[in-house]
């Protein structure tokens, strides 16, 4: 079974400040790295992924940043969008949406779940955990 996922930027920002590593964040972004989750993303989400890991208040090394873009292109797969005509709060989300609607069953992974539709292919990073567990990709803790 392979899962697809688009992550919302702070999924990763929140898996690279955590020194949890049973926090939900943490466990997805192990499960790309254990390739149980199949990374979705463009040009723009990468472009939002190194503005918003490249904030000072963040702190984050540039071999960090390096680190966990190349994760996400070397495992991923760069997919084109899908329009939509969903209301966003921030349309700078419409993107992660689009993507995850060109792989048929993929999800978006977001701790903001209020900024996108409510759908099911909008899930929190503990949701993803739930279904990577359901699904015997990960062991439950």
């Amino acid at each position: 079974m392979t899962i697809y996922a688009v992550l919302d930027t702070n999924v990763l920002v929140s898996a690279m400040l955590t020194r949890k590593t049973d926090a939900a964040t943490s466990r997805v972004l192990k499960a790309v790295v254990d390739l149980n989750i199949v990374p979705l993303y463009n040009h723009q989400i990468l472009k939002e992924y190194e503005i918003i890991l490249h904030r000072k208040k963040f702190e984050f090394s540039e071999s960090q940043i390096e680190q966990i873009i190349s994760i996400i292109t070397d495992l991923g797969i760069s997919s084109d969008r899908v329009k939509t005509d969903e209301y966003f709060r921030d349309e700078s989300d419409i993107v992660f949406y689009e993507v995850a609607l060109s792989k048929n069953g993929a999800y978006v992974v977001t701790g903001n779940i209020k900024d996108f539709p409510r759908k099911p292919i909008v899930v929190t990073p503990s949701e993803m955990v739930q279904v990577l567990e359901d699904a015997g990709l990960i062991e439950r803790l």
